[in-house]
């Protein structure tokens, strides 16, 4: 009888996915969830056909080399930056991502974001905690409006496509946009959206949002010579990566006040926050759970699920990121 394919689900994961993957292959799992370092994951990777990861794992060429044998890395994640994705594909790697499952999810929590950096609503909060709140004034915590404001947003794939709707149609937000393409005219007439150059974006927008993948490109896209393009009553909101903002760059403008807010679910280093951000009270600060509602997270679970069996198994898998490897519908046995 052949042996069952071996693989391993890195992070700790929803029990009935890990069941679902025993039934089908050897299966090493992580319960206690612990991160591991480059050269344990290299051990726990040795026999290993298949991968089950998240952004926690960084799989490149040193970690691809050491174990040859390997044929799938499947992220549960939209984001794969901690692929090295050209790696990946010299060695015959599959790569698979998780988009689409999450969408309309981090688009609402972008959007609380938004709205909780306009209102101050953290940073009322906190007032009231520390009781602080006496009396009523008239300019007590007072921010700036949603509707009918203009909402920037920078990225304009699937999750800002989304945030776009929900300004534009929920809100009667005017939206203008700057992506690396254009929408279609088909995309963009229903909610009255309207493409602009990187500068316009960042001078025109009474809240900008951050919906773009992280990459070497994108590297602090947002930094102090952008900062100063933006109207002192501003708002930025980051729900795409950490390293696209400089987070030292913003924390020095909201401390003097040349933007008014801002609201961060990703962070440069993470899960370390920079320490000026800690002390700057006109931030919303959230440590990367835009996705994370149980639904969502198992749908995410599970579309990495059915790319690792798809790969190992003969089929399709549903989202690869560089289909390249995939040989007449078939992974190469190393």
């Amino acid at each position: 009888m052949a042996r069952l394919p071996s693989v391993l689900v890195a992070r700790a994961v929803f029990p009935e996915v890990v069941q679902r993957l025993r039934r089908l292959f050897e299966v090493e799992d992580n319960p206690a969830d612990r991160i591991f370092a480059k050269a344990e994951l290299i051990a726990h990777l040795a026999g290993k056909a298949g991968a089950f990861t998240t952004g926690s794992e960084r799989i490149d060429a040193e970690v691809l080399d050491a174990n040859p044998q390997l044929r799938v890395v499947a992220n549960m994640a939209v984001g794969y930056n901690n692929f090295d994705i050209a790696a990946c594909t010299a060695r015959g790697v599959l790569a698979t991502n998780t988009p689409d499952v999450l969408t309309e999810t981090t688009a609402d929590f972008g959007f609380a974001l938004m709205m909780a950096a306009a209102r101050r609503v953290a940073e009322s909060e906190h007032f009231l905690r520390r009781g602080e709140w006496t009396r009523w004034a008239y300019d007590m915590f007072t921010g700036s409006d949603v509707h009918g404001a203009t909402l920037g947003i920078l990225g304009m794939g699937r999750i800002g496509q989304a945030i776009a709707r929900r300004g534009a149609l929920g809100f009667g937000m005017k939206v203008i946009y700057h992506n690396r393409s254009r929408l279609t005219s088909e995309q963009e007439a229903p909610i009255g959206a309207r493409y602009v150059d990187k500068l316009t974006l960042l001078r025109q927008a009474d809240h900008l949002v951050l919906v773009l993948p992280y990459s070497a490109a994108s590297h602090h896209t947002i930094g102090t010579a952008e900062l100063a393009q933006m109207k002192p009553s501003a708002t930025l909101t980051n729900v795409a990566r950490g390293g696209i903002v400089d987070d030292a760059a913003l924390a020095a403008a909201l401390r003097e006040r040349r933007i008014a807010a801002a609201a961060l679910d990703v962070f440069e280093g993470e899960p370390k926050v920079h320490p000026d951000l800690l002390t700057v009270p006109s931030v919303v600060l959230t440590p990367h759970i835009a996705s994370a509602t149980v639904a969502t997270r198992r749908a995410m679970a599970d579309l990495a699920a059915d790319n690792l069996i798809a790969a190992l198994t003969g089929g399709q898998p549903p989202t690869p990121v560089n289909p390249e490897v995939l040989a007449g519908g078939r992974l190469p046995v190393r």
